[in-house]
């Protein structure tokens, strides 16, 4: 596979604005991966020590694709799978369905569209000079 870097996805903001585990923990930026190497409203998981996050790319017709990274365990079957659930979107809001018993999520805030009091953890996402960066809190590098 060839890759290049496209200046579009060199300044996407953060997709995923809640930071770890506290608002004022540090983040540390850790690459995932390149932007070519994620398929267009699909995702991958990517492994951090024990921490099995979603890293899931969303295309765009008028502008760059969106990133997003969220826990990838699905409380509902309690499997690591969210990462391959199928990326949608529900009014214009970008969403994921849990491959097993099929409910979504919202891969900005990680709320389940289905059942108010579950909500899957998110964590910041960028695209720096092509490379998928996942920020991390300290307690979590």
């Amino acid at each position: 596979m060839t890759t290049t870097t496209t200046p579009a996805f060199d300044s996407l903001p953060l997709a995923a604005a809640a930071l770890t585990s506290s608002e004022d923990a540090p983040v540390i930026w850790r690459d995932v991966c390149h932007v070519d190497d994620l398929f267009p409203d699909a995702g991958a998981p990517a492994l951090f020590g024990e921490l099995q996050i979603a890293v899931i790319r969303v295309s765009s017709r008028e502008g760059p694709d969106s990133f997003f990274a969220l826990d990838n365990f699905d409380p509902f079957s309690r499997a690591p799978v969210i990462a391959r659930g199928i990326v949608g979107d529900k009014n214009g809001v970008p969403k994921i369905a849990s491959p097993i018993f099929k409910q979504t999520f919202d891969l900005r805030t990680g709320q389940c569209f289905e059942d108010p009091a579950v909500r899957l953890r998110t964590y910041p996402i960028r695209v720096r000079e092509g490379r998928v960066e996942l920020g991390l809190g300290a307690d979590l590098k």
